[in-house]
């Protein structure tokens, strides 16, 4: 029997972190998003979250909240089996505010998966794929960036993504010390746009004379910057991702058709879900290495894009560790494991994650 949408709600979905997560431009000093929940006939409800990163894309809270507002009244009465449709439409509206376009394409299909009795990655593919996450190490003095290093090494972390970009004399000995602490440890770097293409090549030769080989660096130079982008790809030998560069299928074009970078970083927040697998069949169709992203991100988010990552089974690089910065839980039901396993398994419909906005 069809089910229908019967009501929306769209509320903020706030929590404190537990130290500020710093990045070349700019930082979170708290999870301020917006949630959308969708009601169906049957008693299913579908979650979705916006995750507004202001000084990386420019959207603001308020406006992602009006727009899911004003855009709730096109969902009442629409079949959860027409989320296509519902996904096309928010596309065109949300042109602008990719994060509430990706919040109504979770939300929808979280409850379409449940209508079907479905886990969430059994959308994307038959088989599950194992996924691990990296953990960050966000930009701090040196004395914190070797205690979460610690830390998180002791947690059982393996991936370590080091964001570097404000002081490259300090960031050399910030991954050195990183790279000591966790000797068994890969290393991806980040600069979010900090670095020109010069400095870029030369921060990863000084890091050469001392042994240390990461397996990436993520967007290196300014996002408009696709000629420094191939600069960096011909002649360093660390693989280069973009990220900023890529915020859409017509970007990821544009990378594969320039050979200006070895790897794209996917972001929900960036695309929404049905665009980001348009960019995963073109990648893998051309042997791009694929990234999985987020920007700060409840559980709720993150598992829905650990669903992504399992189903698909075509990334070569987790992301997904921004619920380990958030403090306390809330929201119940994570299926993420201290050392960053995402255990789908368990999951039998939908994305698995309920918010719990009294804690």
């Amino acid at each position: 029997m069809p089910k229908r949408i019967s009501n929306v709600t769209v509320c903020d979905l706030n929590a404190p972190l537990i130290y500020p997560f710093r990045i070349a431009s700019g930082k979170h000093d708290s999870l301020e998003n917006v949630l959308l929940r969708i009601d169906c006939e049957g008693g299913i409800t579908g979650f979705g979250e916006a995750a507004v990163a202001t000084h990386i894309t420019g959207e603001t809270v308020a406006q992602t909240k009006a727009n899911l507002q004003k855009f709730a009244s096109q969902m009442i009465g629409k079949e959860i089996a027409g989320y296509r449709p519902l996904s096309e439409a928010a596309s065109k509206k949300f042109s602008k505010n990719r994060s509430a376009l990706a919040a109504v394409e979770m939300a929808l299909l979280d409850a379409y998966t449940q209508s079907r009795g479905l886990p969430l990655w059994k959308y994307f593919g038959q088989a599950l794929s194992r996924v691990v996450t990296d953990i960050t190490i966000v930009i701090s003095g040196l004395a914190q960036t070797k205690k979460s290093a610690r830390a998180f090494y002791a947690q059982g972390f393996r991936v370590f993504k080091i964001k570097i970009g404000r002081d490259l004399d300090l960031d050399i000995k910030r991954v050195a010390a990183v790279c000591e602490i966790a000797p068994k440890a890969k290393i991806i770097l980040d600069a979010n746009q900090a670095l020109s293409a010069h400095e870029a090549l030369f921060f990863l030769n000084d890091l050469e004379k001392l042994r240390i080989h990461p397996v990436l660096i993520e967007q290196p130079v300014p996002k408009a910057d696709w000629d420094g982008l191939a600069k960096i790809t011909r002649e360093s030998r660390v693989k280069v991702c973009a990220d900023e560069s890529a915020a859409s299928l017509e970007d990821a074009s544009k990378a594969i058709r320039t050979k200006a970078v070895d790897a794209i970083n996917i972001k929900f927040m960036k695309t929404g879900i049905l665009e980001a697998q348009k960019i995963v069949r073109l990648a893998v169709k051309n042997n791009i290495e694929l990234m999985l992203g987020s920007m700060m991100e409840s559980p709720l988010s993150a598992a829905a894009a650990a669903h992504f990552a399992g189903g698909s089974g075509a990334f070569n690089y987790i992301d997904l560790d921004t619920p380990f910065f958030i403090k306390g839980d809330i929201l119940k039901q994570a299926h993420l494991k201290p050392n960053g396993v995402y255990e789908l398994k368990k999951i039998k419909r939908g994305i698995g994650v309920i918010p719990d906005l009294k804690t």
